[in-house]
């Protein structure tokens, strides 16, 4: 039997209907149950269904979680001595999750390409992030997106972070890693 983690809102809270992406506000008093903290951001049931409510709102449900930040630019090139390391941004990159999936985004199979581009200005980088949904029709794609764009731009050097939904190739089953395949208990 699951069990979840029930908490009472404490303010009026921003979230993000599951699957849809609608964004409502779940009043405060009203009951959640927390299902996943995935990433710092947590899926919740309620009377009205599923959300989102991302580590921004935390406080609304007795969570505190550290905000991200992006490093300003001057600290971000401390210590840097030619491009950002690309397993630190893949790193990054696993601390973003479908909020109806416990299994992060590169373990999914959803990253389809990440690219360190040097910009103009010497020791500034953009990464540019090709990502993928499980379906294409899921309302989540945005918020995921925006999710894993600050990630990236927590990375020392990185200055300018895109990440672009793409279709194709559509994502199936077999894109997810073993890791992703033993937490879902499909091996």
């Amino acid at each position: 039997m699951t069990s979840y983690d029930d908490r009472i809102v404490s303010h009026d809270c921003p979230a993000t209907v599951v699957p849809s992406g609608e964004s409502i506000v779940i009043p405060a008093g009203a009951t959640v149950s927390i299902t996943h903290r995935l990433g710092g951001n947590f899926t919740v049931l309620w009377a009205m269904g599923m959300a989102r409510i991302s580590r921004a709102n935390a406080d609304a449900i007795g969570e505190v979680v550290t905000p991200l930040e992006p490093p300003p630019a001057a600290t971000a090139l401390e210590g840097l001595d030619g491009p950002p390391d690309d397993q630190k941004i893949w790193n990054q990159l696993k601390n973003v999750y479908d909020p109806e999936i416990p299994v992060n985004i590169v373990d999914l199979g959803l990253v389809y390409s990440l690219e360190v581009v040097a910009d103009d200005e010497p020791g500034r980088y953009r990464a540019d992030v090709q990502l993928t949904l499980t379906a294409p029709g899921c309302g989540m794609g945005p918020a995921i997106a925006e999710d894993a764009r600050m990630r990236v731009m927590e990375v020392p050097g990185i200055t300018e972070a895109n990440v672009e939904l793409v279709w194709d190739p559509p994502w199936n089953q077999d894109m997810i890693s073993e890791d992703g395949k033993m937490e879902l208990g499909l091996i």
